[in-house]
C-alpha cells in the first residue's frame, strides 16, 4: 500500500497540483487556506483523494470568521488574505473545513496511525519540529505505530523506536530554506520524504490577480521563493 502525507496547502493550486504520484490512501494533516488565494481547486482535491484528514488551527479560523490579531509577518499575509477567503467559499467549503476532526486514529494495512495538525498536547497551536526528547513527552498517552503531524512547515522523520513521528512538511509555504513543495509517502512501512518544483510565479500571479495588497505580495514573494522560516516571534499564526 502507497500512503500520501499532505500538509499545510495553503490555498496554494500550483504547489498541490505539482505532486504527481499514484497513491492507495492519501492523509491530510491540516491548514489547506490562508495566506495564498487559490483555496477552492485545493479543498475540491482534498474532498476527493482524502480518505483521512484533520483541521489545522487557519481552517477552523476560516470556517469561524476569526479576524486575525494585529501583527506583522505572516499575521499581516493572513489578515491580507483571510477576508478574500470568506468572499471566495461557499457556506459547504467553509462547512467542511469546520467538520473536519480535530484528531483520527484508524488502522491502515495493518498498522495504527493518530494524526494532529500540531501536537496531541496542543492540536492547533504547538509548534513542534525534530526534538525527540519532546516528541516523547508528547506521546505518552498515544499508541500508533505513525503519528503525522503538520503545522511547523519543517519536513521531518524520527524514529522513537514504537513510535514514528512524520511531518510531510508545508505542500504550500515550507519554511526550511527549500521552497519545493513538501511531502511524504509510506509505502509498504518505509517513509520517504519527497520534494517537487513547482512555479511560484503562478502562484504570486494568481494572488495578485485577487487583489492582495502590495506589501503582502512582497513578503508572500520573499516567504515562497526563499522557503524562508518566520521569526521566532511570528509563528503564532502557522
Amino acid at each position: 500500500m502507497k500512503i500520501l502525507l499532505v500538509a499545510d496547502i495553503h490555498s496554494n493550486w500550483p504547489a498541490l497540483s505539482a505532486i504527481d504520484e499514484n497513491f492507495d490512501v492519501c492523509l491530510f494533516l491540516g491548514d489547506l487556506v490562508d495566506y495564498a488565494t487559490d483555496p477552492l481547486p485545493c479543498i475540491d482535491w482534498i474532498r476527493r483523494h482524502a480518505s483521512y484528514g484533520v483541521r489545522g488551527n487557519h481552517d477552523h479560523a476560516v470556517a469561524q470568521r476569526i479576524p486575525v490579531r494585529n501583527g506583522s509577518g505572516l499575521r499581516r499575509l493572513a489578515a491580507a488574505t483571510r477576508p478574500l477567503h470568506w468572499e471566495i467559499l461557499s457556506g459547504s467549503d467553509s462547512k467542511f473545513l469546520g467538520r473536519l476532526p480535530v484528531t483520527q486514529q484508524f488502522a491502515l494495512d495493518g498498522k495504527s496511525f493518530y494524526l494532529v495538525h500540531a501536537t496531541p498536547r496542543d492540536p492547533f497551536d504547538e509548534y513542534l519540529t525534530e526534538s525527540r526528547e519532546l516528541w516523547q513527552e508528547r506521546l505518552e498517552s498515544i499508541d500508533a505505530d505513525f503519528v503525522c503531524v503538520g503545522h511547523s512547515h519543517v519536513q521531518f522523520h524520527l524514529d522513537l523506536g514504537t513510535t514514528q513521528v512524520i511531518n510531510p512538511g508545508s505542500v504550500g509555504q515550507p519554511r526550511d530554506g527549500d521552497p519545493r513543495c513538501a511531502y511524504a509517502v509510506i509505502e509498504d512501512g518505509q517513509v520517504t520524504l519527497r520534494r517537487v518544483d513547482y512555479d511560484i510565479d503562478a502562484t504570486l500571479r494568481q494572488m495578485q490577480q485577487s487583489g492582495v495588497e502590495q506589501s503582502a505580495l512582497k513578503l508572500a514573494a520573499r516567504t515562497l521563493q526563499n522557503g524562508g522560516a518566520a521569526p521566532a516571534n511570528q509563528r503564532a499564526s502557522n
